[in-house]
């Protein structure tokens, strides 16, 4: 198979098409995702025009950024030129202040304005994300009319397949799809074959509005203002985009990390690092607190040394048990499934489903802790299990749905903690236990 970084050091632009030409625009940007900043530069002028633009278009705004600084003016100034509004606007939101006035400066009058428009509009709302370009029927006119509209300004619209219908001051009062109107008869009033629309809000949040798109299996939804006058559309694509960015995001802080900016390939070890070290300190901070237990029930452990053994396995388990719970619930919440008034249901359901599992947990431990050391200490172990898995998937349950109370992102709070709570606290339990139970 041609070596796609071999091609680029040779500077065989023929045979960068070549190697391109056999490939679609997702099988592109996955090429270009996986070389180093110079291959993909090269590669890249090797696409013809309209290509590169879709490639441009499918690649995270972290590596367009770095293409634009590879590129001449003119060439730059094109390639934003050409851009969708709404993908415009996320990528001069990557670059600095200055080159993104320099290129908002290059655009027509029309463009700048609906770039500038996008651009005012909170980040991460559906107002940044919409398409301003949009093809909006009156409600008095006949589909003959329609149909005659959309072909005079349909041309630089993102999507025709679902057309606002307004009424005074722009106000929606309907949609209709293309298909409806080119198999109904010229003469009867777009009113009629118009339906209820479902709309988004600009001010909603980016992926709630993303989510009202997927549920309704809308190929695009209209976007309003306060007085439900017609703003943009957000597509289906765009729809899909945002919660893949979401989901990939809770995904990371789900798991200590924030999210990479860019594809993991194309991201430096010393951007891994950045990723990653924060939550570490967080989580070492946290572990501070075991040590602190394990300090404080130091004569019982020196009494029963035997009680050492299990402290990774009781702490690993709760740790498990409660990322389990906590992920579940997140996923609950994003998908709509949950909601802060099912705040009693959720936590009454993973205290039974804690409960439940530890037993389970206990009973396959209690014969192989028994013949390991004795039978006390297995007794002590299993009531610890019981106990600290109860703990955790309450803890689980209860922190996401408090912090999205609160206004913080749940996946953000959740895993640290999560592992700080049940770690000491799972210790506090076991300790306390043996006390009770061995007689200490």
């Amino acid at each position: 198979m041609t070596d796609l970084a071999q091609l680029a050091r040779d500077g065989d632009l023929r045979g960068l098409r070549q190697h391109l030409a056999d490939r679609d625009v997702p099988g592109v940007v996955d090429e270009l995702e996986r070389w180093d900043a110079v291959t993909r530069a090269v590669a890249f002028r090797a696409l013809p025009k309209d290509r590169a633009l879709e490639v441009f278009e499918d690649l995270d705004p972290a590596l367009q950024t770095e293409l634009l600084e590879g590129l001449r003016e003119e060439a730059v100034t094109a390639l934003v030129r050409d851009l969708d509004p709404d993908d415009r606007a996320g990528l001069l939101d990557e670059l600095p202040a200055t080159v993104a006035q320099r290129l908002l400066s290059g655009l027509s009058p029309d463009e700048r304005a609906m770039t500038t428009a996008l651009l005012g509009h909170p980040a991460d709302t559906a107002g940044r994300r919409m398409s301003p370009e949009v093809v909006a029927l009156p409600e008095d006119a006949l589909v003959g009319e329609a149909l005659e509209h959309v072909r005079r300004h349909g041309r630089d619209a993102e999507t025709l397949y679902v057309l606002p219908v307004i009424g005074p001051g722009r106000c929606v009062v309907g949609v209709v799809s293309l298909r409806r109107l080119l198999v109904t008869d010229d003469d009867v009033p777009v009113r009629e074959v118009m339906s209820e629309p479902v709309l988004v809000h600009a001010r909603d949040d980016q992926e709630t509005a993303a989510r009202v798109v997927r549920d309704h299996g809308a190929v695009a939804v209209p976007v309003v203002d306060d007085e439900n006058r017609l703003l943009g559309l957000l597509t289906v694509d765009d729809a899909m985009r945002i919660l893949e960015e979401e989901e990939s995001e809770d995904l990371a802080r789900t798991g200590a990390s924030e999210p990479l900016s860019r594809p993991y390939l194309a991201t430096s070890v010393l951007g891994l690092v950045r990723a990653r070290v924060g939550w570490l300190f967080v989580l070492i901070v946290g572990a501070t607190l075991t040590v602190n237990v394990l300090d404080a029930f130091e004569d019982t452990l020196a009494a029963v040394v035997a009680l050492a053994l299990f402290v990774p396995l009781l702490i690993g388990t709760g740790g498990n048990a409660g990322s389990q719970a906590a992920t579940t619930v997140v996923r609950a919440m994003a998908v709509g499934d949950v909601r802060f008034a099912d705040l009693t249901r959720v936590v009454g359901k993973e205290v039974a489903t804690g409960f439940l599992l530890g037993s389970c947990l206990a009973l396959l431990g209690f014969v192989p802790a028994a013949l390991l050391v004795d039978v006390d200490i297995a007794l002590v172990l299993c009531l610890a299990l019981v106990a600290v898995c109860t703990l955790a998937t309450t803890a689980g349950s209860l922190t996401p749905m408090v912090a999205k109370r609160l206004g913080v992102d749940p996946a953000v709070v959740s895993a640290p903690f999560i592992t700080t709570f049940v770690d000491a606290t799972g210790l506090v339990i076991y300790f306390l236990v043996a006390q009770a139970v061995l007689g200490l």
